[in-house]
């Protein structure tokens, strides 16, 4: 099966084992000129919608690269105080959005001080802050659930599944929501897919539409959330411009979309070597310095295969399976298949590693945090940080 979202692209034009001889590793690589042509795709979406697209910083926050995607986006969408408090300072002057499933009492006053918009999970929520939200001038919005999956096996991803939290239901909009409530709404927030493509937003809009839209008429926006897999290689974008369209046009709203891998979709990298190489019970395997517990926890969370560079999964090739140096028996990447034998010492580089990793990362077993070095669109190699012990310790208590 083709690996649509070409997680190598930004490889083509140099030699990854000479280019990156001098990186220490672990490391994460983030592609400069890939998070371009990612957002100049969002952006042309844009143009020809007039719909306002934010980055989802739960899917990657880099502020570095900020300064990059402000020129293509609206702003930012946040999970709560830190990821609102970075929009504001590192995107200035761009909208920042926020969404918690629950507001804390005592953070809600400072959210106030980041957030442009504020989207609330639950009526009882909206009960709770929204006149606070209301007098410091704050837009807000309520998050619907429209229960219909369009997700098959991965539960864990699925807001729509049976025993979620996420978003109110007709059922308890219609029982719950005063007309003073109502009348306090300035959008409708609706976020049900993860990696999906258009005909799955359309499919789902039915939905919310039949559902809810006889609420819609005196809204100034609607937010169809995240999880649109804009710039993947087989995004339907005319549909998705129809989906945008139609909505805007029917109900004389604005429209919001907040992506997050698809604005660094195929933009970074897991630069790894192999600590050792042995047989055991006819399988070849390899230790390498990372791990996916730690440094990419979502290979195990969702689970998935991640994308390996100059690896196959068919032929006769030689069969590796790769793990990692931690405690955690799973703590395993994946099985991959090489034309030349692996050696000690050899560099492998993941791809499609810019999202959900820096961001998700952590310590277990202390395991060092990799460094994050970005790789210029002139493929110069700048590098961001330089994690060590005391990273690793001050999380568990005060630095003496």
């Amino acid at each position: 099966m083709k690996d649509l979202r070409e997680p190598f692209l930004g490889l083509k034009d140099i030699n990854p084992n000479e280019y990156f001889k001098n990186i220490k590793t672990p490391c994460y690589m983030i592609d400069e000129a890939m998070i371009i042509k990612d957002c100049e795709i969002l952006k042309s979406v844009s143009d020809r919608t007039g719909a306002k697209i934010l980055l989802a910083e739960k899917c990657f926050s880099n502020f570095d690269l900020y300064d990059v995607i402000r020129n293509y986006l609206a702003g930012t969408e946040a999970s709560g105080l830190y990821e609102a408090r970075l929009g504001s300072e590192e995107m200035p002057g761009k909208e920042v959005h926020v969404f918690s499933a629950a507001y804390r009492d005592d953070e809600f006053e400072e959210i106030l001080k980041y957030a442009d918009h504020i989207i609330f999970n639950s009526v009882s929520q909206l009960k709770k802050f929204g006149k606070l939200a209301k007098e410091h001038n704050k837009e807000i919005g309520l998050r619907i659930n429209p229960e219909f999956s369009t997700q098959i096996g991965h539960e864990i991803y699925d807001p729509c599944s049976s025993l979620s939290r996420l978003g109110v239901t007709i059922n308890s909009f219609e029982h719950e929501m005063t007309d003073e409530l109502i009348n306090m709404l300035d959008g409708i927030h609706f976020h049900t897919l993860c990696q999906q493509n258009s005909d799955d937003l359309e499919n789902t809009l039915n939905v919310v539409l039949d559902k809810f839209g006889k609420y819609f008429n005196n809204l100034k926006w609607i937010n169809f959330g995240g999880g649109h897999h804009i710039t993947r290689s087989d995004y339907d974008i005319e549909r998705l411009i129809r989906c945008i369209n139609l909505v805007k046009n029917k109900y004389n709203v604005d429209i919001y979309l907040e992506p997050g891998e698809a604005v660094v979709l195929n933009a970074g990298y897991v630069l790894t070597r192999v600590l050792d190489s042995f047989d055991k019970n006819g399988m070849n395997f390899l230790i390498v310095d990372t791990s996916a517990a730690c440094h990419f926890p979502d290979v195990l969370e969702m689970p998935f295969l991640p994308p390996l560079y100059n690896a196959d999964l068919k032929g006769n090739d030689i069969l590796y399976r790769i793990g990692c140096p931690t405690c955690l028996t799973g703590d395993v990447i994946g099985n991959y298949k090489f034309k030349n034998k692996i050696n000690v010492g050899d560099l492998l580089i993941f791809g499609d590693m810019a999202l959900y990793t820096t961001c998700k990362n952590n310590t277990f077993n202390g395991m060092p945090l990799p460094d994050i070095y970005v790789m210029k669109k002139d493929k110069k190699i700048i590098k961001l940080t330089n994690f060590g012990y005391n990273d690793f310790k001050m999380r568990l208590g005060k630095l003496r």
